[in-house]
């Protein structure tokens, strides 16, 4: 299961970019562990690089009751983050100093969504 966008992701995500301001949401399972991992990824994405690429996280939520969903398909949270631009996205996740963190979220998860989203006319 892939955790982390790839570099054929991150090209095909820039080829489809219409401009402005792009939410991702996020949905994450935890591993044995992991939430704690996370936890730290999370503050340093909060503190350090969400400010410098101009994000900001809209919603941060503990799954909770699935009412409509197929087994398997409950997840342990939830984030939507907002950023400027799909570039802004794609220069965050480059930065030498995100790599650095990158590692605790690759280890904290065993599944992730990752989708961009775009505001409805």
């Amino acid at each position: 299961m892939a955790i982390d966008p790839r570099g054929a992701d991150l090209k095909r995500y820039l080829q489809e970019d219409a401009g402005g301001p792009v939410v991702m949401l996020n949905l994450l399972r935890f591993a044995e562990g992991g939430r704690d991992l996370y936890d730290q990824y999370a503050r340093a994405l909060e503190t350090t690089f969400l400010p410098r690429y101009g994000g900001e996280v809209l919603f941060a939520g503990d799954g909770s009751t699935s009412l409509v969903a197929e087994t398997g398909q409950s997840w342990d949270a939830v984030l939507l983050v907002r950023y400027p631009s799909r570039d802004a996205f794609t220069r965050m996740v480059a930065d030498p100093e995100y790599q650095e963190v990158t590692d605790l979220r690759s280890r904290a998860l065993t599944e992730a969504v990752l989708q961009s989203t775009t505001p409805w006319a």
